[in-house]
């Protein structure tokens, strides 16, 4: 089945969010035949906005090509709705496209109206995606595969709510892993969802899920925001600092533990599960080489590689504005919010279950939690209080690397 091949059954396709990704989906799927798309957005108002702005049109994906060339393509979904009751009875594919803290609030919603061998997919699923969808997914939920992918497949943006959104730009390739878990789906799991997003980015599989989450870029935010910021006096300042480019001595080798203390946890799942193939986890500098050698003009270091990184040019850290235009670090931004409990945490749980020691992860979980006001990591345990609010596996009764090893 090439992309543009129909799939052997009609794919009734439920959207999950009502985000910048949400739309591009949403545009692109309801385009294809033999597709059916049903949207659930459960954020406030927002399916009613969707469905009162789109009224009787058509929604328009702006697609601008790897050439340069742009491409309109215009569609009408199925249903757009904040109701799981109407939008997920029927559903065979299911693909999350909300960032992590809103998962809960869709799998609960959606669990007791799920069909035996549904896929569940997360684009992107964020660390802990697997566990968290196992726990909370219910009776229905047990038949159901489970999707990770490691980012959104294009840079895009919303134009006019509701009506019409711009893909900037698809990536290259995009990994995901699949756990069966017993599904028997009514069509072909990889070929499918690239037929529903189309030719680029070209869909691979990593080696396993535990790869796609000792991957994830939640690695890189919370140091260099404990880097720059731990010192700090809580006085305004004059301009926003550079986040990348701005990158300290101090959190370029903090950067570099943390991630050494990620390989090394690869090193050890597959040192004592040698058929868990774990290459596909490298260093973060090793990844910056691979994947932006075009844009870098030193990389003499890891921290000369991102600093020198075109990429990144003109980025600056989270700020908020003070009364008389100064600026102070945004706490509640999701580099903290999010990539502290469903990236740093989930990472930590599962290198304390493959027994590394994590000194760099530590001291940067131990400043984000009292920053964020929370209890995570306890005596060098993940025991806090508030571990209810992560994706960690230990949360989800995984209590063995025998247990993560074993989701399959």
């Amino acid at each position: 089945m090439t992309h543009q091949e129909k799939p052997p059954v009609l794919v009734k396709l439920l959207v999950c969010g009502g985000g910048n990704g949400a739309h591009v989906l949403t545009g692109l799927a309801s385009s294809r035949h033999n597709v059916k798309v049903n949207v659930l957005s459960l954020f406030a108002d927002e399916a009613e906005r969707w469905r009162n702005t789109l009224a009787d049109n058509h929604s328009v994906v702006n697609f601008r090509e790897k050439d340069g060339s742009n491409k309109i393509i215009t569609s009408r979904p199925n249903m757009i709705t904040n109701d799981a009751s109407k939008a997920v009875p029927g559903c065979n594919l299911v693909i999350f496209t909300v960032p992590a803290f809103a998962h809960e609030g869709y799998f609960r919603a959606i669990a007791p109206y799920l069909e035996p061998n549904t896929v569940i997919v997360g684009l992107p699923s964020q660390p802990g995606f697997q566990f968290q969808a196992c726990d909370l997914l219910g009776m229905g939920g047990r038949t159901s595969a489970i999707v990770s992918f490691e980012s959104l497949p294009w840079a895009c943006r919303i134009g006019t709510f509701g009506r019409e959104v711009q893909v900037l730009g698809p990536k290259d390739t995009l990994a995901c892993a699949i756990i069966m878990r017993g599904c028997k789906p009514l069509f072909p799991v990889l070929k499918t969802i690239q037929y529903v997003i189309g030719k680029e980015p070209k869909l691979t599989m990593a080696a396993n899920y535990l790869s796609i989450n000792l991957l994830a870029d939640a690695v890189v935010h919370p140091p260099m925001m404990y880097g720059t910021w731990k010192d700090w006096d809580g006085k305004p300042v004059a301009e926003k600092p550079l986040f990348y480019q701005g990158l300290n001595e101090f959190s370029a080798d903090l950067l570099d533990k943390v991630s050494t203390e990620l390989v090394q946890t690869a090193k050890a799942i597959h040192q004592k599960y040698p058929d868990m193939d774990m290459k596909d986890v490298i260093h973060l500098f090793d990844w910056y080489k691979l994947n932006y050698k075009e844009s870098i003009k030193d990389m003499s270091s890891l921290r000369m590689a991102m600093k020198t990184c075109t990429a990144y040019d003109g980025l600056v850290h989270p700020m908020k504005e003070t009364p008389d235009k100064k600026f102070v670090p945004d706490f509640t931004y999701r580099y903290m919010t999010e990539d502290i409990p469903f990236g740093m945490v989930v990472f930590r749980g599962i290198s304390e279950l493959a027994g590394v020691p994590t000194p760099a992860m530590d001291e940067t979980i131990i400043w984000g939690q009292k920053i964020l006001g929370k209890e995570f990591l306890v005596n060098g345990k993940l025991q806090g209080k508030d571990m209810n609010l992560t994706r960690a596996p230990q949360r989800f009764h995984f209590n063995s690397l025998f247990d993560l090893v074993n989701l399959r």
